[in-house]
């Protein structure tokens, strides 16, 4: 696959969105590095938490609670402020680490239900079909950056992720496919390879979030600006 470069705006596919995520990478990696490995940082208590021993649920009662609070109320702000920073990058805007914990201070609450609604949905979908939970899951994931760039109620955010997504959802399903492979690769190189990987991956659905949202911005300003013309 030819990887497309922009300078200016990224391209709405597949290419588009992982040879402009590519170039970003270059200008701001430090900056993304630091946001990928936090996040690593910050999902390794759950992932270090073991549920398989029958007695773990009698004795770890209160930590099954701790983790359970931390993984709703905590964790959900630290991804959507981690993808509001890959957006930064992505539209070249001043980039702020402390960005990854804005969402204690402002938009919590829209954050929180946010994460809570998509993720019930797509469980739900998944639950019972694979193929409408893997809909959803493409339809819906430009929520955290709506929530977060648009400053967006929860509802609304869904909704209006599933209306930028009409007719991108098999771009965007293939940019989840195409990240399996980016992944794979990323392993071979060890450690370095594994958060390059990620870096990519994250920065090119922002990519793909910003070539949409941009071209929709772009359409808006021409009909106003058509309804605006003297007649």
């Amino acid at each position: 696959m030819n990887i497309v470069k922009s300078e200016k705006t990224p391209i709405a596919s597949i290419s588009g969105s992982y040879g402009y995520a590519w170039q970003q990478m270059g200008k701001h990696f430090l900056y993304f590095l630091i946001v990928v490995l936090f996040l690593g940082i910050a999902d390794s208590p759950l992932t270090g938490l073991r549920v398989e021993e029958p007695e773990f649920f009698s004795t770890n009662i209160f930590l099954i609670i701790l983790a359970t609070a931390y993984m709703f109320l905590v964790l959900p702000v630290l991804k959507f402020g981690g993808d509001l920073i890959f957006l930064r990058g992505i539209r070249n805007e001043k980039m702020d680490i402390t960005e990854l914990f804005l969402g204690f201070k402002e938009n919590y609450v829209s954050i929180i239900l946010a994460s809570l609604i998509t993720t019930t949905l797509i469980g739900i979908a998944f639950l019972f079909l694979i193929i409408p939970g893997i809909i959803l899951a493409v339809r819906l994931c430009f929520v955290s950056f709506l929530v977060m760039d648009k400053k967006m109620e929860p509802i609304a955010a869904i909704e209006k992720s599933w209306a930028m997504t009409r007719g991108y959802g098999w771009k965007i399903f293939g940019m989840g496919i195409l990240a399996i492979p980016v992944f794979i690769v990323g392993l071979l190189f060890c450690v370095v390879g594994v958060f390059v990987s990620f870096i990519w991956i994250s920065a090119a659905f922002a990519a793909m979030y910003y070539a949409i949202d941009h071209k929709e911005q772009e359409e808006l300003a021409a009909d106003n600006q058509l309804g605006s013309a003297p007649r």
